[in-house]
Parts: C-alpha cells; structure tokens; sequence
C-alpha cells in the first residue's frame, strides 16, 4: 500500500472502550482484580484499566443482568469530518448516546441494534507484535520459577472482543463497510475475526453466531505461556476454576486461557497471536469449521459459544 493510501485510509483504529452492566458490582471487582486487572471506582460503577498503562479499557455499570451496552471505537483527529460524511453516505443514522455514555463524536445503532460511538481518540489497540518472553536457556540448573516467585499476571492490554450477532456475514459486512476493518479469517457464516487495516492483532474484533447481542469474552495480552498458566492457577485458586484451556487457536495463532466470569462470559489470557502490520493484505480465507477454534487442547465446554445475555433475560 502507498504512502497517500494510508493516509486516506478510512478506518477506525482501536476498540476505545466498551461497557458492560453486571447485577453485582462487587463481584465483578473480585473478577476481574483477582484476573490481574486495575479496578477502578469511576462514573458511579467500576472501570478495567491495565497495569502501568493510563488507557480505560472498559466500564462495568449496575444492572439487573449481565448485558454488552455499548462500544465506543477510535479514530485519528484527521478522519473526523470525513467519517461524519462516510456515514452519512451509508445511509447510517445519528442516534443521542445510551443513558450513562459518553457524549460527542457520532453515535448510532450497530449489528443487532448495539449502541456505537466513533470517537477522536490516542490508538490503544497494538501497533507492533505483542511481546513474547521465553524461559532462560538451560545452564545446568533449573528454570522453572519457584511457587514463590511467582507474581500475579497482571495483562498488558486489552488485545479483542468477541461478539455475538443473529447474522454474522451481515454484521461483518457492517464492520467493513461503515468501519472500515478488514476481514482476517471466517468460517462459513458462524464465526468472523476483523482486524484494522491501521494495524491491529489478528482480530481487534472477532464475531460469533447466536440470537441476538452479547459479549462473549474479552481477551487480554500477557506476554508468555507461563503467564497464560499461572493465570489459569491464579484464578482457579481465587475461586474462578471454570474455563477452556490452556490450548492453541488456529485463527489468530494464540496460546489461550478463557476463564468463567460468575455470569457466564469469559475473560482470556492472550499469548503470541499474530499481527496484521499497518496496510498489510492477511491471506484472508473461509476455513473449515475444524479448524475455527482449536488446533490442541482440552474438550471445548457443551456450553462455551452460549449466549447467556440472551438466555438469561
């Protein structure tokens, strides 16, 4: 891609924020402090930053269910006016934002009726591949870490989301035409994974087929495969035993651990999935449904793509 198409390249950036409603505040501050998280008190409910990174990733609110309210995705200053103008020309209609939501930039009504702001906002989602450590080589002693030396995983970004949609192809035809992602990987019309073209993780946003709305997980970078299993011990010992994994993905190459929140969606431990380099084309392709998940790893849970946001209103 040229230079001058870069910079022409109408796209949103990042997943700037999402928001979630949970009917026990307390409990999800448990949640998600004890998977490594900086839990903060903020707008009356909580808010999901990382360690040692100024961006708010996510806000948890009071509600009667665990329900996805709203998602709010980035854009460069530069592409302001013209995204008013491109959403005008999709025939996309301005909607006043959610109670409790941010206001300015352009809201309007997503795949499945979901609440959407495009907003002038820093790139929080990753521009280089994500960091890979690895144990020391072997020098005539042991390498692994003692049980006491072990701190807690503590992420270091919020790497994608996976949502749920009644019409996976219809809503991935949405993200690319008014959002401007890039299809990286599908599987027939079942499961969908979109990067950003302004360079993103495998998948900023990934797209799984159910009957309506939902958030199936959020999923965090931790930066080896240790990490991704001392996390699985050190939510399993804070009382967050069920889960996936550990395994690897196909889509996306990632070492995984998905962790049972109390209301049926899941947290991951991300490690090493791949990158998609700023205007770079991924060999996007329509894969078997074999391969859509898991290439190694325990049986997937009977109950793992359940959409509860939907089963439990």
């Amino acid at each position: 891609m040229t230079l001058t198409a870069l910079k022409n390249m109408l796209a949103v950036h990042s997943v700037h924020e999402y928001a979630l409603s949970v009917p026990d505040l307390e409990e999800a501050r448990r949640f998600y402090a004890s998977f490594g998280l900086d839990v903060r008190e903020e707008h009356g409910g909580l808010a999901l930053y990382t360690f040692g990174h100024p961006h708010r990733w996510a806000r948890i609110q009071q509600g009667s269910s665990k329900k996805l309210l709203w998602i709010r995705f980035g854009i460069y200053e530069k592409d302001f006016e013209a995204f008013g103008a491109h959403l005008d020309a999709q025939g996309v209609v301005l909607m006043t934002p959610p109670s409790d939501a941010p206001e300015g930039g352009y809201w309007f009504a997503g795949p499945d009726g979901l609440p959407m702001q495009i907003v002038i906002a820093e790139k929080s989602s990753p521009s280089t591949p994500s960091p890979r450590e690895y144990a020391p080589a072997c020098n005539n002693q042991g390498r692994a870490p003692s049980h006491r030396q072990v701190a807690q995983v503590r992420p270091l970004y919020l790497s994608h989301i996976l949502l749920f949609s009644a019409d996976v192809l219809a809503a991935t035809d949405f993200y690319h035409r008014v959002l401007g992602l890039k299809l990286s990987d599908k599987s027939a019309h079942v499961i969908a994974f979109m990067h950003t073209p302004h360079g993103s993780d495998h998948h900023l946003i990934a797209l799984a087929l159910s009957n309506g709305p939902g958030l199936h997980h959020s999923s965090w970078c931790v930066p080896s495969i240790d990490a991704v299993g001392h996390g699985m011990a050190q939510m399993a010992h804070a009382g967050y035993a069920r889960g996936w994994g550990v395994g690897r993905h196909v889509l996306g190459s990632n070492y995984f651990r998905y962790v049972r929140d109390p209301w049926g969606g899941y947290a991951e431990y991300s490690y090493d999935i791949d990158f998609v380099e700023t205007g770079a084309e991924w060999p996007a392709a329509d894969h078997p449904g074999e391969d859509s998940i898991y290439v190694w790893g325990p049986d997937m849970p009977d109950d793992f793509i359940r959409n509860y946001e939907i089963t439990q209103q």
